[in-house]
């Protein structure tokens, strides 16, 4: 039951996450920003993290009696395409930060709801996979709890900054405070991502 629990809430995660690429795909392919391409592949790259993992979940679970080192292997691939999202979104969020344009904000309002619905969404996963991995310790449960942590970082730091923007639309404090709150989540999710590749950020 727990195992069915944890590919439930992987598969969750695949289907939340699938429209993402698309909408912004979609907006660049109009647009063709620097700032959305970065997030169509911050998106696309923990899309496929989230995609790998739940394929190598699901395959464990139904054939429990697999070789412990292929196991292992296993969900190292899982959880190597989910440090090198991390390292990936880190990279993205540096660049989009120190190349951004601060002299047009336009309406920040949909990016304001889109922002707080991700903090919203990504706190639930992040709890939830936090839970299933206390309940019953698993790698990948365990590294997905860490993507969804680092997820929730980034929607946050968004958010404060348009709510700065809403607030003070023509003040400096912005530019500070996202390219402040942006450079220490990029580090956090760089730091972490290599950690991950590295195999020693399981716990």
């Amino acid at each position: 039951m727990k195992k069915k629990s944890g590919e439930r809430t992987l598969l969750a995660s695949v289907i939340l996450s699938s429209p993402g690429p698309i909408v912004v795909g979609l907006g660049l392919l109009l647009g063709r920003s620097s700032t959305q391409l970065v997030d169509f592949i911050r998106r696309t790259a923990e899309l496929a993290a989230i995609i790998v993992s739940w394929v190598v979940f699901r395959y464990l679970s139904k054939n429990e009696e697999t070789d412990i080192n292929r196991k292992e292997k296993l969900e190292h691939t899982a959880n190597l395409s989910v440090g090198i999202a991390m390292c990936v979104s880190g990279i993205a969020m540096i660049f989009v930060a120190l190349f951004r344009s601060n002299s047009e904000k336009g309406n920040v309002v949909p990016g304001l709801v889109i922002a707080l619905l991700g903090v919203v969404v990504n706190s639930l996963f992040w709890i939830r996979y936090s839970k299933l991995n206390r309940e019953n310790p698993d790698a990948i449960l365990s590294v997905q709890s860490k993507l969804y942590f680092a997820k929730l970082l980034v929607d946050l730091c968004v958010t404060v900054t348009l709510v700065i923007i809403v607030i003070a639309p023509s003040g400096s404090l912005t530019y500070y405070v996202d390219l402040i709150g942006s450079i220490l989540v990029s580090v956090y999710l760089i730091l972490n991502g290599i950690l991950t590749i590295l195999g020693k950020n399981k716990k």
